[in-house]
């Protein structure tokens, strides 16, 4: 089991580790390096921060996911999903106070590490998690609006969706025609890209462009120099943010949605690797290193660090072997703001804007969501409410009703696949009689699952074991599971019976079944436990026999 604990780069050195990896997880890493530079920019200021703190969040925490991770070939950084999270957290509670909810979310996600928590993060249902994506995703379009046509709002820009575009809406007159042709050509461009030149950097060669058509056409729109004074070309010293209880409390709920989310994305983002590579990561120690990434990127000033799903996809279809590649990802990324960062200050809003409009549509999934609406009406219902709560409410409150309506419609439709046949024992009142069951003798057969969702089905059958009959049997072949709200409505069964003088006979029973039988008073001797019906039945028999040689002794003459 400890094994699971031990980073994949220890297992990576211990298979043998040598230079052609190496040169081909350093072509990756820089490959990876060029795509998140852009990228980790736009989603800080989204979530409102500097732009630098994408950067801190993506080498420091980048360096560390890969270092500590349970899988190959994740990379970490700032993601899209966290967007409205970080955004919210900052709005209410500053800057201190998202960095306290970061680190605190890396030791509660340390702490489902250490408890194996992974395996039941990666049970949330399909519908749930491509509902709250596309949840997202309309809100980081929604959030980019007004970088994508340069409104300006009087007085800042709203957090619900709603709000956001009536206040957008009332400020079109202030429509910027140069930013929105700005963030309309970065989305061109990069959709050109990609449709024929799939192998080249489409976002970094976009936001480049525009800010070198910026600068000779001298534009009138918000550049990241003007409207944040430029990029640091250093790392800052580490530092713990200034705490304070009633600051660690009032923060509490984010560090939650924080965990919840960076656990989520984290884990699907290895599943998505593990697919595309036939390898199996360590869910447990990567949660641990998701973890240990968070308290350092809040360490060093950076936002929520995850497992990035289109990063990682870039580093295993550009080669990659081992987390090295993450690493480099990160050293690259240190080295271009070292060398570049003045270049930084030139990049328009308007064309990071349009980047995040592109990962807004990539992280739909359209074709899921497609399809999940046609399959079946429970899962349109759990798609539907987790993606419109998201959107119109909260996204913890729409995973956690999501969960809950997926939960009880999963209920119901295993509530319906229990079945419980009554048949007695004349070959004449039924068309497939029990052989060898005598008219006094009513068999039960009963397979599915036997838990509280389908007690309502069950109750009433069980409600009829003592009417008329001396010998009843319960044929649990069928039932792999049996709760303890099962259980106590068979025991209640047996205690009728009992008043009756019914014997109860229960056949076929698993270990695990009738254990949590006996826990709940149904053993013998009040009822007779048998390996398989026939052989109960052969006991009905033998002992029915016995009873008439006893009855024939007694009126026999003296």
């Amino acid at each position: 089991m400890m094994d699971r604990l031990v980073p994949k780069l220890v297992t990576v050195f211990q298979e043998g580790y040598d230079l052609s990896r190496l040169k081909a997880d350093a072509l990756s890493g820089l490959t990876v390096a060029i795509v998140a530079l852009p990228l980790s920019m736009a989603i800080a200021i989204a979530s409102g921060v500097t732009p630098d703190r994408g950067l801190f969040t993506a080498i420091v925490g980048g360096f560390l996911v890969s270092l500590l991770g349970g899988s190959r070939h994740q990379i970490g950084g700032p993601a899209g999903a966290f967007i409205v999270l970080v955004s919210a957290t900052v709005a209410r509670e500053g800057l201190d106070g998202l960095l306290i909810a970061t680190a605190l979310s890396g030791l509660f996600l340390i702490a489902a590490g250490l408890l194996r928590l992974g395996r039941f993060i990666r049970l949330i249902p399909y519908p749930v998690t491509v509902g709250f994506t596309a949840g997202i995703a309309v809100i980081i379009f929604a959030s980019q609006i007004r970088d994508l046509t340069g409104i300006r709002i009087e007085g800042g820009e709203p957090g619900p969706v709603i709000e956001k575009l009536m206040a957008l809406s009332r400020g079109i007159a202030t429509l910027n025609p140069a930013a929105l042709l700005l963030s309309l050509t970065t989305i061109a461009v990069i959709l050109v890209i990609r449709r024929f030149r799939p192998a080249w950097p489409a976002l970094l060669i976009a936001v480049a462009l525009m800010a070198v058509l910026t600068q000779l056409m001298a534009l009138p729109v918000d550049t990241i120099s003007s409207k944040f004074g430029g990029i640091p070309r250093t790392l800052p010293m580490p530092a713990v943010p200034a705490f304070t209880m009633e600051k660690v409390v009032a923060v509490l709920p984010d560090a939650i949605a924080f965990t919840l989310l960076g656990a989520i994305e984290s884990l699907l983002s290895a599943v998505v690797a593990d697919s595309m590579t036939g390898r199996r990561h360590r869910s447990s120690m990567e949660l641990i290193a998701q973890g240990v990434a968070n308290i350092g990127s809040a360490l060093f000033g950076g936002i929520c660090v995850t497992g990035t799903i289109a990063r990682t996809a870039t580093n295993v279809r550009s080669g990659a072997t081992s987390p090295v590649s993450g690493m480099l990802h990160a050293a690259f990324l240190l080295a271009f703001m070292l060398i570049a960062a003045p270049l930084a200050g030139y990049i328009p809003l308007a064309s990071l804007a349009g980047v995040l409009a592109v990962v807004a549509w990539n992280m739909v999934e359209k074709p899921a969501f497609a399809a999940l609406l046609r399959s079946s009406r429970a899962d349109a219902i759990v798609l539907l409410v987790t993606f419109l709560l998201v959107v119109f409410r909260d996204l913890t409150e729409g995973i956690v009703v999501g969960l809950a309506v997926s939960a009880i419609l999963f209920i119901d439709r295993m509530s319906k696949t229990l079945k419980v046949e009554e048949r007695p024992g004349q070959a004449d009142e039924t068309e497939n009689p029990v052989e060898g069951a005598a008219s006094d003798t009513l068999v039960y057969r009963i397979e599915g699952v036997l838990f509280f969702g389908a007690a309502p089905q069950a109750g009433p059958l069980l409600d009829r074991i003592a009417n008329g009959y001396r010998q009843v049997v319960l044929d649990c072949q069928g039932v792999p599971f049996m709760d303890s709200t099962a259980a106590n409505l068979i025991e209640g069964a047996v205690r009728k019976a009992a008043r009756t003088g019914t014997r109860v006979y229960v056949s076929g029973a698993s270990a695990a079944v009738r254990e949590t039988l006996e826990h709940h008073e149904v053993h013998e001797p009040r009822v007779v436990f048998s390996p398989s019906l026939e052989l109960a039945l052969d006991e009905i028999a033998r002992a029915r026999e016995g009873d008439a040689q006893s009855r024939a002794a007694g009126e026999s003459p003296a």
